[in-house]
């Protein structure tokens, strides 16, 4: 169960206690300000937008599909990151449709779009 689904739960079993059903509400209400608000990006995640530019520039510079090895003696700006890094930031690119994985022979192949 979820934290709300719990504090439904609660409320419905002090039905007749008008001071815990105010308090209950009251959580409840905390809960969905919680959820509902703004969230700003992370230092990680600013940072990963600029290498997405990066990235998808080289991919788009590079006209043929290349390696992750590839990419990073092709995108100097990358020079400092992990594989596992790049990934993410790949994946991220895939999902928006900027960028195509294929998969030849357990090797990966990233392009542009």
């Amino acid at each position: 169960m979820t934290k709300k689904e719990n504090f439904m739960a609660i409320r419905e079993l002090v039905i007749d206690n008008a001071e815990l059903v105010a308090f209950v509400d009251h959580e409840l209400e905390l809960l969905d300000r919680k959820s509902n608000s703004p969230r700003k990006p992370t230092k990680t995640q600013k940072e990963n937008a600029v290498f997405k530019e990066d990235i998808h520039q080289a991919l788009v510079d590079a006209d043929t599909a290349v390696t992750m090895k590839e990419l990073f003696d092709i995108c100097p700006a990358i020079a400092g990151l992990t594989t596992q890094r790049v990934t993410h930031i790949l994946t991220g690119l895939i999902k928006e449709g900027l960028v195509e994985r294929e998969i030849v022979k357990k090797v990966r192949y990233y392009k542009a779009v």
